[in-house]
């Protein structure tokens, strides 16, 4: 049996720096400018402490995607 659940992975193809945020638009279908357009906003408005600290617990809590077969 196959589980067709949609989970969110770390990109391995849209990655900028660990693949978070191209993670995060492929889960939500937008484009992954737009989320790091949105990311950067988000962080500078908030002073910048937690939308870095936010992104780096994604990057060791969120699993990288599996490889294509």
């Amino acid at each position: 049996m196959t589980d067709d659940r949609k989970r969110l992975y770390k990109s391995r193809s849209d990655r900028r720096l660990f693949g978070v945020l191209g993670g995060i638009a492929e889960y939500v279908g937008l484009d992954p400018s737009l989320i790091r357009i949105a990311y950067v906003f988000i962080t500078f408005f908030t002073l910048g402490l937690p939308g870095i600290l936010f992104y780096f617990l994604m990057a060791i809590i969120i699993p990288r995607a599996p490889k294509a077969t």
